[in-house]
């Protein structure tokens, strides 16, 4: 019977779904999988996009550790796509590759000032309060007063962790390193500035309503944003989702302030305009043009430019994916050009201004890398399906590795002294953050520097 040995690199929920789907798939042929990833911990962006005061979501990792930890999968963490192992190292090796890297990267904000000290990516700050190895161990918290650029989930992830009083994040996993740097933070003001109006934000209704419930922040909303016009009010009666969001905000409307002791501002049509400098090339106010419905769904600018003081500011304004050695790559979209998860490619005789119409055969794409950082966790099951039907489906246009067998991977590893870390590493990364995390009367504590990481991990 033919067998299909599968690396798969990128060991988040894109990856382990798309190996689950594959096993449970019908086929004619048996399966050998592989999930590389250049983190030694598995789950991707569930432990190191999400914030650490959302179990729920984490919650997610039990769902995928049972894929993992159903003994047909091989994990190899700790390992570099394009440096430790390239892709002409996977074709001697394997039938077939599915990259499932994510979007981690930083959208661009195209106004001046972006680039100022002070200014900052949302996915970076992400990644430090996450416990990210690869990130540094400390953050500027140095800012009173804050801009926060989006209306998404993530922007509301941000402004959450800049306002919240670090001892009410004790109960979370969050790192010593990450507690101690906002414990000390002097913030006062968080102002958050959306383009669109309230009927039409990407906050989903429960983020909105956590950051309500925040203890000791007061909630401030403009009632010049509330002036609704016939669209958005019959989004409010059509949608339940934007009913149970501008519940919320009114609700807040009501609410009595000026008690607390910091302030989570939401500005709605606001259209970034500039971040100011101070002079000596640091953040010292962002400036806005107020927008107004355009009667068809969208906006459209007033003029009137506003300006209010900041000391720094973070632009939550979407991911953007990473270019891979040797894998073709759309710069403008940020993902890997794709046909429903077949990897395209130019056409060699059209240069680099050709068009990506011709399959790469034996490479696939699953997740934010495919389709662009849209969508929840939820959608990369059945976009990994999508995936999954053409790689059965190509059975006849899959590499023919020189070198298959399970053992000759290890063999390269080794042979170019790569420190790996397998599924058993996790399992003892896992216990030794729960018995950190025991000992100091918290679930879990989160090692955080990438060599502790892998000596625990490979019980060095």
């Amino acid at each position: 019977m033919t067998k299909l040995r599968l690396a798969i690199v990128g060991a988040g929920p894109a990856g382990i779904y798309s190996a689950d789907i594959l096993l449970k798939a019908e086929r004619n042929f048996e399966v050998s999988i592989d999930l590389f990833d250049h983190l030694p911990a598995p789950y991707g962006l569930v432990r190191y996009g999400v914030a650490p005061d959302h179990p729920r979501i984490k919650g997610i990792i039990n769902a995928l550790r049972g894929v993992l930890d159903s003994g047909d999968i091989r994990v190899f963490g700790n390992v570099r796509f394009g440096v430790d192992v390239t892709l002409d190292d996977l074709k001697k090796h394997y039938n077939a590759v599915i990259f499932a890297t994510g979007a981690v990267q930083d959208a661009d904000l195209d106004i001046p000032g972006a680039s100022l000290d002070g200014s900052y990516g949302a996915a970076d700050f992400v990644s430090w309060f996450d416990g990210h190895p690869d990130v540094p161990r400390t953050w500027p918290l140095e800012a009173r007063e804050i801009a926060v650029i989006g209306n998404g989930n993530v922007a509301l992830d941000v402004s959450r962790m800049l306002v919240k009083h670090a001892d009410d994040l004790l109960p979370t996993e969050i790192p010593a390193n990450v507690y101690d740097g906002l414990n000390a933070s002097p913030v006062t003001d968080v102002h958050v500035f959306g383009r669109r109006g309230p009927t039409s934000v990407k906050f989903t209704p429960l983020e909105l309503r956590e950051v309500g419930e925040l203890n000791d922040v007061d909630m401030i909303v403009y009632d010049e944003d509330f002036d609704y016009d016939e669209a958005a009010t019959a989004a409010v009666a059509s949608n339940k989702q934007v009913f149970v969001i501008d519940k919320t905000l009114n609700q807040w409307r009501a609410r009595e302030t000026g008690t607390a002791s910091r302030r989570l501002h939401l500005h709605f049509f606001a259209k970034p305009v500039e971040i100011i400098d101070d002079g000596a090339g640091r953040v010292a106010a962002f400036r806005w043009e107020r927008t107004t419905r355009d009667g068809a769904g969208g906006v459209v600018g007033t003029g009137e430019i506003r300006e209010i003081p900041i000391q720094a500011v973070y632009r939550a304004v979407g991911y953007f994916g990473s270019e891979l050695p040797d894998v073709p790559f759309d710069k403008k979209r940020g993902v890997i050009p794709n046909r429903e998860g077949q990897v395209l490619r130019r056409d060699p005789s059209a240069g680099t201004g050709g068009l990506f119409n011709q399959q790469m055969y034996g490479v696939y794409v699953s997740g934010w890398i495919k389709r662009g950082p849209v969508g929840l966790i939820g959608h990369t099951k059945s976009d990994a399906m999508e995936t999954i039907r053409h790689l059965i489906n190509d059975l006849g246009n899959w590499w023919r590795p020189e070198s298959p067998s399970e053992e000759s991977i290890v063999e390269l590893l080794n042979a170019r002294g790569v420190k790996y870390t397998g599924l058993d590493g996790w399992h003892n990364l896992d216990q030794h953050e729960l018995a950190l995390g025991e000992a100091a009367g918290r679930i879990r504590i989160k090692v955080v520097d990438r060599d502790e990481m892998v000596a625990v991990s490979r019980a060095e």
